[in-house]
């Protein structure tokens, strides 16, 4: 009978942990979704200009959401980056494309609303916007509407 009880308790405890497991990937994996979804697949800002280090490709290359300090180390203050798509500054210590990142939209800290998007510096509200209709330069095409994010919503 202990026996049957100790292979239970164990089981159990293996479901319990196994369960957990699962529940915090699923959190974390919805986590970065949400904090990612304007952000391009790229993980890093390839910098239009080089900025003298021992290094060329890796002064080439930042991080996205990379550390800085606006007194020590501004390499992304005023920076260019993927051939001119993306501004990068130094928002709250860390690397923001200000052209695209929705908490500093144009500047360092202008929040975009619900519903917007950061559209090349301005905040847009993509939906109803023909020209941004969902996200970003997603523009409806033959005159479609566009209705909650979706062009030709009716």
């Amino acid at each position: 009978m202990a026996n049957t009880i100790l292979k239970l308790t164990i089981i159990l405890s293996l479901l319990i942990s196994l369960s957990l497991f699962v529940s915090s990937n699923d959190d974390d994996k919805n986590h970065h979704e949400i904090e990612d979804e304007d952000e391009e697949e790229q993980d890093f800002y390839v910098l239009d200009t080089h900025h003298g280090s021992r290094s060329r490709f890796l002064a080439s290359i930042i991080k996205k959401g990379r550390q800085c300090n606006r007194e020590t180390n501004n390499i992304c203050n005023g920076v260019r980056a993927n051939k001119g798509n993306d501004l990068l500054f130094c928002c709250k210590k860390h690397c923001r494309n200000v052209l695209s990142d929705k908490n500093n939209c144009n500047v360092c800290g202008n929040k975009c609303k619900q519903g917007e998007r950061c559209c090349n510096g301005v905040c847009t509200n993509v939906l109803s916007n023909v020209r941004h209709c969902g996200k970003c330069k997603k523009e409806c095409s033959n005159g479609d509407p566009c209705g909650n994010g979706f062009c030709g919503y009716a």
